[in-house]
């Protein structure tokens, strides 16, 4: 250990020497900087001297987070910069080296205001670039709901350019509020890509964007597409078309208003949000099939997948979470030996771990994302076929045709969610469905995942959403943040207090 720590700290050495922040390494990152910035001006993305620029300066022999940082200055005409104009800092954010001063008017030398929320981006989420963009789009798409805590869009083909989405993905970019001055919003951008772990951006309202890749590249190409998506947006919330719905169909009330001659800005839609299992879906498919499905097939899935990112991000959880329940005396913990023990007995003591927390039927984000990875497995081989009332799908479209926006909360990871009701026993229903919420908002008996949903959904009041479970700690949590609840009554359903005070239903066609 030490002498690796050492091996390091002489790379990190080496790459702050002058000899190497002049070498042609570096100095060909300078130029891509400067190139990119002249680019994105084109674009509209950094006029007037605003919007940023990052990169790492990239070299085999110096692991990722040691790495050098090129940023464009602050305050100077971008599309004139030239290599030379660029800042260069160590890993940990010191600058390294500093432009000349040049002539009057040019003013003297500043590093981007943006530097210590580029540095949150490569630390949090070991970026290879970022770029901060001024785009009209990204401004006004942020202004249409001012109390939106989030944009959302669903089923639009340049979603598949976003890291970690699909088209039939719901991409979620958090939208935090503009400060007078840039480094005072380090703070909520920090809080933000915590809260949102596989997002690639954040949306600063009223100014602009800030979004990060594993390369320039990567970076480049993702800005790009959430440009078109925010324009997109733009579009069709002018045509009076709901960007955030699998159809892009009429915005509720919208046509009905038009005739009425009344154009005050419309209410927001009231919403549907949906447990699952007991909701939805019979709790005995969750317990007879899925479950036993990602017990039976943990060993066979982490062999298979062992050396992929997404399984070392899932052992990553797990580790985390066992380890803490070691500390809190958690039966059926076990310690998982570190990697280099090899990957047979690591295995082993994951696959004892998680058979532990499928039988204490635990709500954790570890077990839900490993096991929708693992039921992903399921359905795509057609082992696995979703199930849901016979009254549900008839209830989605009615609700998606009137306008309404229907959403899922549950426990299981939003993959799983989506497998679920992308394979169900009535075809693909995800098309009735405006976005998934699970554990990573928060757990379901807490009052504040639920304001953080409303949050999340833009309503004007918590009150416009109806959520419907068959758990009656979730009901009074719900309720608690200001919902309107309905308690699912379903065959295999525990029992409710008596004088519970909610409404129940055995059917949606009862709502």
């Amino acid at each position: 250990m030490a002498a690796a720590a050492a091996a390091l700290n002489g790379l990190s050495m080496a790459a702050s020497s002058q000899a190497y922040i002049e070498s042609k390494t570096v100095m060909e990152s300078r130029a891509l900087v400067t190139e990119l910035c002249r680019h994105f001006y084109t674009l509209g993305w950094v006029s007037g001297t605003g919007g940023s620029i990052t990169v790492k300066v990239h070299d085999d022999s110096i692991p990722k987070p040691q790495q050098l940082i090129v940023m464009s200055p602050s305050g100077v005409q971008k599309e004139r910069m030239v290599p030379e104009d660029m800042y260069v800092l160590s890993s940990s954010g010191s600058i390294l080296s500093t432009p000349t001063l040049k002539p009057y008017p040019h003013k003297p030398p500043k590093c981007t205001d943006c530097a210590p929320l580029f540095m949150k981006a490569y630390q949090m989420r070991n970026a290879g670039a970022v770029i901060h963009s001024h785009g009209m789009e990204s401004c006004l798409v942020t202004m249409i709901h001012p109390r939106s805590k989030e944009f959302r869009i669903t089923h639009m083909e340049m979603i598949k350019g976003i890291q970690g989405h699909g088209y039939h993905d719901a991409l979620v970019v958090p939208i935090i509020e503009n400060t007078a001055h840039e480094g005072e919003l380090t703070e909520s951008l920090t809080e933000a890509i915590e809260a949102y772990p596989k997002a690639t951006a954040v949306l600063v309202r009223n100014h602009g964007i800030y979004i990060w890749g594993d390369s320039w590249i990567s970076a480049k190409t993702q800005a790009e597409c959430y440009h078109y998506l925010f324009d997109a947006a733009i579009k069709l919330h002018q045509l009076g078309l709901d960007w955030s719905t699998p159809t892009h169909g009429p915005i509720h009330n919208v046509k009905a208003r038009a005739l009425s001659g009344d154009h005050g800005p419309a209410p927001s839609p009231r919403c549907v949000v949906l447990d699952i299992e007991g909701t939805t879906t019979p709790i005995s498919f969750v317990t007879d099939v899925l479950f036993p499905y990602a017990r039976d097939n943990v060993r066979k899935h982490l062999t298979a997948t062992y050396d992929t990112e997404e399984t070392k991000d899932d052992i990553k959880l797990l580790r985390a979470q066992v380890e803490d329940d070691l500390k809190q005396g958690i039966v059926g913990a076990l310690p998982i030996p570190p990697d280099g023990a090899g990957k047979e007995e690591v295995i082993a003591s994951l696959v004892a771990n998680v058979e532990a927390m499928i039988k204490a039927d635990r709500k954790i984000t570890s077990l839900k994302q490993l096991q929708g990875h693992i039921w992903r497995t399921g359905f795509e081989s057609n082992e696995l076929k979703g199930v849901v009332f016979e009254d549900v799908p008839e209830a989605l479209e009615k609700w998606h045709a009137s306008g309404t926006k229907v959403y899922i909360y549950s426990s299981g990871s939003r993959e799983a969610q989506r497998l679920l009701f992308g394979n169900s026993n009535y075809g693909d229903l995800r098309k009735y469905l405006c976005g998934f919420f699970d554990t990573t908002i928060g757990n379901k008996k807490e009052t504040r995942s639920y304001l953080e949903i409303s949050q999340s959904l833009g309503v004007d009041k918590p009150s416009e959403i109806l959520f419907l479970t068959d758990v009656f700690q979730e009901a009074v949590a719900a309720k608690e943040a200001g919902l309107e609840v309905i308690i699912s009554i379903r065959p295999g359903n525990g029992p409710l207090p008596e004088n519970h005070g909610f409404k129940t239903v055995k059917s949606f066609s009862e709502i």
